[in-house]
């Protein structure tokens, strides 16, 4: 009903929208800047951030840039694994068939990346996701698949992503060895003030919508509300926008947004 009322195509607060309309703020540039100098070096980078900051967007953006010709994508969500899981999960990623033991899987791995890398000039690039979940065993293996050459050379892109309490792990004394090989560290923090009012503006533009809907007030408070997290401000811009559509309402004040947000909070 909201997306007729305002003239909207498609649902551009929704989190499968084609990149192709992606806003990129000030701070996913800088983030993908790091991604493209981390493509270009190779080797081990970590990208952290509140949720609901575009973590996840920036990485399918960065993967979807990709040439998948050059590049073999691996992606690996689920952080609550065993170091036998962990493997095993690499290995579904890398199109090999686990063995029994980890010590043959750990072979495996190091030759299938090795034989992407030189035989099929394809560089693999392993994505983990919510690593503030992973357990410190996996985190010392990974330092070990990784090295290759005698830790002289580097044939893969490894991205870990999680929330920043994952940077406490690593400064602890027993992941060391694995900082020091960190050449990317970087913590996106979502938009700024001045961005809010373009963004939402941006979106709404893409899907058809070129009339001013939001107030200034609105666009203050929702900022505030959200602190330029784009996941918590795209549902509440949306309930805006459900809200206003139901009360036929033209222009979208700070009393709509405050109305809409205490609809999304789950309080008693």
């Amino acid at each position: 009903m909201y997306k007729t009322f305002y003239g909207l195509t498609f649902d551009p607060f929704d989190k499968n929208i084609d990149l192709t309309h992606s806003f990129k703020f000030q701070d996913f540039n800088h983030a993908l800047s790091r991604l493209e100098f981390l493509k270009s070096v190779l080797g081990i980078g970590v990208l952290t951030g509140e949720p609901g900051v575009g973590k996840s967007f920036l990485l399918r953006y960065f993967v979807n840039s990709l040439n998948p010709n050059l590049y073999k994508c691996i992606y690996i969500p689920i952080s609550t694994l065993t170091v036998m899981d962990f493997y095993r999960a690499l290995c579904d990623g890398l199109r090999i068939i686990p063995a029994c033991k980890k010590v043959t899987m750990f072979k495996q791995i190091q030759e299938a990346i090795y034989t992407y890398s030189h035989s099929k000039n394809i560089t693999p690039v392993i994505i983990l996701d919510e690593c503030q979940f992973l357990s410190n065993s996996i985190l010392d293996d990974l330092r070990i698949i990784f090295n290759f050459n005698m830790d002289s050379k580097n044939y893969a892109m490894l991205i870990l992503s999680g929330q920043p309490n994952f940077l406490l792990q690593l400064s602890r004394q027993i992941h060391e060895a694995l900082r020091q090989r960190i050449l990317m560290n970087y913590c996106l923090r979502g938009l700024t003030p001045e961005e809010c009012k373009p963004y939402i503006i941006s979106m709404l533009k893409a899907a058809g919508c070129i009339e001013p809907i939001f107030t200034d007030d609105a666009f203050e408070l929702m900022y505030s509300t959200t602190n330029g997290s784009i996941r918590p401000l795209n549902s509440l811009t949306r309930m805006c926008l459900i809200s206003g559509a139901n009360q036929k309402l033209s222009s979208i004040n700070a009393e709509i947004v405050y109305k809409a947000q205490s609809e999304i909070d789950l309080t008693i």
